[in-house]
Parts: structure tokens; C-alpha cells; sequence
């Protein structure tokens, strides 16, 4: 059962989708403590502001809160702590250089659980401006129609 692998979403950025055109997405591990992984497990967490940034080649998640863990006491950590994710050098160095020359941002997409690990899916994204964001639900809207007049004449 090699190519088998569980995976359990437990979070996704909808606000994302809705502010940036997703270019290209990064699967990174993230380094956690005990209770925040609990915490993950029990669907505590909330991507809604998080960002990611590149510092001294590492890349870190800001943002992203993690709920304390309720059993946790004094091993619960900072909700809101910069967590460092864990990706190859040469990815990193890409991606730095792709934010720093052509206006992308890095955000984090979901949280899911591949097998007992916590991995976070992130996505080289460009902004969105107002009319991009009216054309998409325009659209969006549209299809929904369309959708609800063919359930219709299929009765």
C-alpha cells in the first residue's frame, strides 16, 4: 500500500480564491509543538490572514492561528507565532526570487493531514483588482443560473 496515502483536510483560505489568482501551489511540511498538533488534529486552526514570508532562507507562515489546545495547559504555545515551513532549499530560493521580482505573494491554501503528518498546501498567487474580483463572481453567478435552468428542463 505504498501509493496509498490518507489525506484529512481540516482548514482552506476561501479568501484566497476570492483575492489573488492562484499561479502555482507547494505541498511544505510545518514545524509544530505537541499541543498545536493536538490542537490541528481537533480542527482549531485558521488560515482567514496568514501569509508567508522568506527570512535568512527560511520560509515561515504568519497568521496563521492555531486555537490552545484545551487539555494543554502550560505547554500551549502563541495562537498567532510565526511557524516555520519545511521545504528544499531550491524551492525556497525560487520562490523568493519569484515574490521579490514579479509582484507574487506566497499564501497558504489548507491544512490537511497526509497519514500522521500536518502539511500545508501554499500558493504562488497574484492580487486581484476590484473589477477581476466582480467578473469572477459575475461568472460565478452565471454558471449558477445556467446550472439551476438545466436541473429544471431535465424534470
Amino acid at each position: 500500500m505504498a501509493g496509498k496515502e490518507n489525506i484529512k483536510s481540516l482548514a482552506t483560505n476561501r479568501k484566497a480564491f476570492h483575492d489573488y489568482f492562484i499561479e502555482d501551489r507547494y505541498e511544505a511540511g510545518v514545524e509544530l509543538y505537541g499541543t498545536e498538533v493536538k490542537s490541528i488534529r481537533l480542527g482549531a486552526v485558521n488560515l482567514r490572514d496568514a501569509f508567508c514570508t522568506v527570512k535568512d532562507g527560511e520560509m515561515w507562515v504568519r497568521g496563521m492561528h492555531i486555537s490552545p489546545y484545551e487539555k494543554g495547559n502550560i505547554f500551549n504555545r502563541d495562537p498567532l507565532r510565526p511557524k516555520r515551513l519545511l521545504l528544499h532549499k531550491r524551492e525556497i530560493w525560487k520562490l523568493a526570487a519569484k515574490v521579490e521580482q514579479d509582484g507574487y505573494t506566497l499564501v497558504p491554501i489548507s491544512v490537511y493531514l497526509k497519514g500522521p503528518r500536518v502539511k500545508v498546501e501554499i500558493a504562488l498567487a497574484k492580487g486581484k483588482h476590484l473589477h477581476d474580483k466582480r467578473a469572477a463572481a459575475a461568472e460565478r453567478d452565471a454558471k449558477r443560473e445556467m446550472d439551476r435552468v438545466m436541473k429544471s428542463r431535465n424534470r
